[in-house]
């Protein structure tokens, strides 16, 4: 969500009565509802918008009623925090909510099995990816700056939906074509900003396997009109992107034929991270993914985040490829 304006935040600020003792857990429903997140017990922020403020003064007039006291105001700064410190208040909280919904699918996800379930069974699995592709739209509403759950959650319950009209055909391989590192030289790498676990685990990998000296972008995603030496990667159209239930990264590695042994563990681990499914279970991948999330936090910038997530993967590929006994 791009911020012009001088004060790009909405801040409500509330003092309920004692009672009656349901009006907090009400309050906080509401707030919930309309993606308010909280910077201390009773201060709340959003992003400033027309539809933000009108809800916020629903609200208001909800806490007038039963006695209680609300303020809104515009503000520059909240709580002395910086603005992408309050952005990743909101990636965080909607990506808490990403991480519910694809446990929910995965549920789901084991309904359908490999075939097209039958009678109440099937029924039951179309009622449930019918919710949670409502639910979906209703956390990507509030999601004003791009969880990276979100893509994951997109994905799967498109999966599912797919599942759900037919059965299955077997999972289409790769192609058998050799993608050649030569035609891939001296191209720029294109994908969306903000980058998370698999577009900085895709750029170790262009940079350490495909080309040394490649150079990136970060635009903004779908509305991204690429260029004739472009190569758009984990983004909308991307001529490397999520296949079937292989992240980005496990593309690449496919599609290169990259043989390396370390690769395949570094690939499970990524997976995990990336996809939230749990697929392959691997002991490193939460202390990975916490490394990850601290590099994402403390640094702003793409390039400062490959750097640094680049400096990570070296020495996990490194430990990866040591013999175990």
């Amino acid at each position: 969500m791009k911020r012009t304006d001088s004060n790009p935040w909405l801040v409500l600020v509330h003092r309920l009565p004692f009672k009656p003792a349901y009006l907090r857990v009400k309050v906080g429903r509401l707030l919930d509802r309309i993606g308010a997140v909280a910077v201390k017990n009773t201060v709340y922020v959003l992003p400033r918008t027309e539809e933000n403020q009108e809800h916020y003064q629903w609200i208001v007039r909800t806490i007038a009623q039963e006695g209680g006291e609300a303020t809104v105001f515009e503000a520059r700064f909240v709580e002395g925090l910086k603005d992408t410190e309050v952005e990743r208040l909101f990636r965080d909280a909607r990506d808490r909510d990403y991480r519910t919904l694809i446990r929910q699918a995965r549920t789901s996800q084991s309904l359908l099995g490999r075939g097209r379930p039958k009678g109440e069974t099937q029924a039951k699995a179309d009622s449930d990816i019918t919710r949670l592709r409502r639910q979906f739209d209703e956390i990507a509403a509030l999601d004003f700056f791009g969880a990276p759950g979100r893509q994951a959650a997109d994905l799967l319950i498109s999966g599912l939906e797919r599942s759900a009209r037919s059965r299955p055909e077997p999972a289409a391989s790769l192609p058998k074509a050799t993608y050649r590192i030569r035609d891939y030289l001296g191209r720029t790498w294109v994908t969306r900003k903000d980058i998370h676990v698999d577009r900085m685990a895709c750029a170790w990998l262009i940079r350490r396997f495909i080309d040394p000296k490649a150079k990136f972008r970060f635009v903004l995603g779908k509305t991204h009109v690429p260029r004739k030496d472009e190569v758009r990667f984990d983004m909308f159209e991307g001529e490397f992107t999520h296949e079937g239930d292989k992240c980005t990264f496990e593309v690449l590695v496919d599609r290169f034929r990259l043989e390396d042994q370390a690769l395949r563990p570094l690939a499970e681990i990524i997976h995990d991270i990336d996809l939230k499914d749990d697929k392959f279970r691997r002991p490193e991948t939460r202390g990975i993914e916490s490394v990850i999330r601290s590099i994402a936090h403390s640094h702003d910038a793409d390039s400062d985040r490959i750097a640094r997530a680049s400096a990570l993967l070296d020495d996990l590929y490194a430990y990866l490829r040591e013999p175990r006994t």
